[in-house]
């Protein structure tokens, strides 16, 4: 239902500012911008369903010879004391918690080409488990609120996109981002426990809590070790070796399980092409509702009003300039993208806005976005407080990056 108020809100909000700038401003082009933008993000929702289909085929292909080999049975066994404290709904040992790691797993190298198709994955095996085939269930939430925080161990494409821009120390905001990403998972997970009523209090979480703590203060020190060159070098390389690695154990698994590895592979790809068509019209809704509030000049007046505010209040407003890439990443991944390069190419890569800007981006993922796509491929239309726990942790991110850019940029 609130998904469907923010969709409706778009179009409202946009139609209203665009009558404003043709009768008051004479903007006799603001229509043909916003029609023009419908037709250009319907065409993107397309190619972008388009591109998924091939990822899609291969990554569930992949993952249904895990499926046959007991590979994500195995995997589901041994991450269950975490696991079935966050998603208690789902009975102990299923598979699907082995697709929700590699998911997981997946969003924290940063390899968006296979973390999505695992994460459709999971959820329609989610869906197999929901008594109530239009209603996300709790896990669901869960998951997808988790997915929604973005944790990424390496931010490689932001600091490919500093380098770029011509940033003297393009990995100067990995600290930043991975302090900023591991507070929003943080109040994503607690703020979805407290409306599930599930305790994290207790020696398993408390114990993975402190493993996790301690992974990443070793990253933060190899990170501050070695040469930004060494560092994109290293994580570039270490996270296509482990993708390709995850290939091959599972291929080799299923050749040692005596499965017919191909015929299984070609089962989950089928499985992985009516996913990407599946998904098409919750995107096309989403991505031209999007553009229409963004054509409108609406996501440009709420950041001056923001501005207004703040300066109203006498607070620093400094980070202001980075807020338009910190408000578009719940909306769009590469809309999100565009505006972080516009604030170096603006005010520089090494200012101050263009690193807030960089860890503003990579504090969370596109919270909008994935709730399409996710429950778009199972047929979810009630979505409880999925959207309102989502939006809690985006802006979460968005606070978290603006103090962490003060206390390392300012």
């Amino acid at each position: 239902m609130v998904l469907n108020y923010i969709w409706i809100a778009f179009f409202i909000i946009a139609f209203i500012i665009a009558l404003i700038r043709l009768f008051f401003f004479g903007d006799t082009q603001i229509f043909t911008e916003i029609i023009n933008s419908t037709f250009s993000s319907s065409k993107t929702a397309f190619e972008v369903s388009l591109g998924l289909t091939g990822v899609l085929s291969l990554w569930l292909g992949i993952m249904k010879i895990g499926e046959k080999s007991g590979l994500i049975a195995a995997l589901s066994r041994w991450l269950s004391p975490v696991l079935c404290r966050l998603f208690p709904e789902i009975p102990k040992g299923h598979p699907v918690m082995g697709s929700i790691f590699m998911n997981i797993a997946a969003n924290m190298l940063g390899l968006d080409n296979a973390a999505t198709p695992l994460g459709l994955k999971a959820m329609k095996e989610l869906q197999d488990l929901n008594p109530k085939k239009d209603t996300a269930t709790n896990s669901m939430i869960m998951f997808l609120v988790i997915n929604t925080s973005g944790l990424m161990l390496v931010p490689i494409s932001i600091m490919v996109y500093r380098a770029q821009m011509g940033s003297t120390q393009p990995t100067d905001v990995f600290i930043p981002i991975l302090l900023t990403t591991t507070v929003s998972t943080l109040v994503g997970i607690i703020t979805v426990s407290i409306s599930q009523h599930i305790n994290l209090l207790n020696k398993t979480m408390l114990t993975f809590g402190a493993s996790v703590a301690l992974l990443f203060s070793s990253l933060i020190y190899v990170s501050l070790s070695i040469s930004k060159e060494s560092m994109q070098t290293y994580s570039t390389l270490i996270a296509n070796i482990i993708l390709f690695s995850v290939i091959i154990t599972f291929i080799f698994n299923g050749l040692r399980k005596k499965i017919n590895v191909y015929n299984a592979f070609v089962e989950g790809a089928k499985e992985g092409f009516t996913t990407a068509v599946r998904i098409i019209p919750y995107l096309v809704a989403f991505l031209v509702g999007i553009a229409i509030f963004r054509t409108s000049g609406a996501l440009d007046y709420l950041i001056q009003g923001i501005k207004y505010l703040i300066d109203l209040c006498g607070i620093n407003s400094s980070f202001v300039g980075a807020l338009p890439t910190g408000l578009m990443k719940a909306l769009s991944g590469s809309g999100a993208n565009g505006l972080m390069i516009d604030a170096m190419k603006q005010y520089g890569a090494d200012s101050f806005v263009g690193r807030c800007s960089c860890v503003m981006r990579g504090s969370s993922d596109t919270t909008f976005y994935i709730l399409a796509v996710y429950f778009g491929s199972v047929g979810i239309s009630k979505t409880r407080n999925a959207v309102t726990c989502g939006l809690i942790v985006d802006f979460a991110g968005i606070i978290a990056a603006t103090i962490f850019s003060y206390i390392f940029f300012s």
